[in-house]
């Protein structure tokens, strides 16, 4: 459909034409999906709520019940669950459509990759995207029933009653699936880096320690609530998976170069 990318005569503005072409087919797409996911709302509703109501059991296999299903919610404007409901309905576009804006990605930067770049492309797309959904499920299964129970039983045991505001709850929700996603894409960007020859395995030891620190900073900032609670629970995953990145760093890091100027020297002596 477009020019090679490797044409030097192929102006700027092709190039530009074919981004906007992928871009809108991934726009479509996700339009067609919110549509879709909008009109089970309730139900997403439902399955937003269901951390707080409840905890999945991996001995189960199921929800069991937290002892909170008597808290409700309330909405602080007439158009807050409207609003809500379109919040949800775009994220989980967002979240589906993301392998497929990323497939288009690829393909328009395809014609420009070296070989063997191209064959460890796609499998990297289809890692990040697994990693993603890795991410977003521990987030669901694990972290939010764990937090959701322990801060608002904390409230409960302190003295307060709970009036939980949907849209507050929505977005606490929402960014903590968000931001875990992208925790466990950590191992696959370190790798990443590694394979370019930018970072080793060595220098990531090295200064592993301000990592660590660089992590619990970024748990204050990200977490929804300034708790240290929040913080640690986002701080150490990073912590884990910074140390995987190091074991793929070591395992796929670029060859070093170094070694024929060495042999060359000890040769002339």
């Amino acid at each position: 459909m477009f020019p090679s990318i490797d044409d030097k005569r192929m102006p700027i503005l092709v190039h530009l034409t074919e981004l906007r072409t992928r871009l809108l087919r991934a726009a479509v797409i996700m339009s067609i999906i919110f549509l879709g996911a909008f009109y089970f709302a309730p139900t997403l509703m439902t399955w937003v709520q269901a951390p707080l109501y409840s905890y999945f059991s991996p001995s189960k296999m199921t929800w069991v019940a937290s002892g909170l299903s008597d808290i409700t919610f309330i909405f602080l404007s007439p158009a807050e669950a409207f609003w809500n409901s379109i919040k949800v309905a775009a994220v989980v576009a967002i979240f589906i459509v993301m392998p497929y804006a990323l497939y288009e990605l690829w393909k328009f930067a395809e014609p420009g990759l070296r070989v063997h770049e191209r064959r460890f492309t796609l499998p990297f797309v289809t890692l990040c995207s697994t990693m993603f959904y890795l991410g977003i499920s521990f987030c669901y299964l694990v972290v939010l029933p764990f937090a959701l129970n322990f801060l608002v039983g904390y409230g409960i045991d302190a003295g307060f009653t709970p009036q939980l505001s949907i849209g507050i709850f929505v977005g606490f929700n929402l960014w903590l699936l968000l931001v875990f996603g992208l925790i466990f894409e950590l191992p696959m960007l370190m790798t990443l880096l590694a394979k370019l020859g930018l970072v080793d395995a060595p220098w990531l030891r090295r200064y592993r320690k301000w990592a660590y620190l660089c992590f619990f900073i970024l748990g204050a900032i990200l977490t929804p609530t300034p708790d240290p609670f929040n913080q640690t629970l986002m701080a150490v995953p990073l912590v884990v998976f910074y140390e995987v990145g190091i074991v793929g760093a070591r395992f796929f890091a670029k060859p070093a170069k170094f070694e024929a100027p060495h042999i060359v020297q000890s040769t002339n002596q």
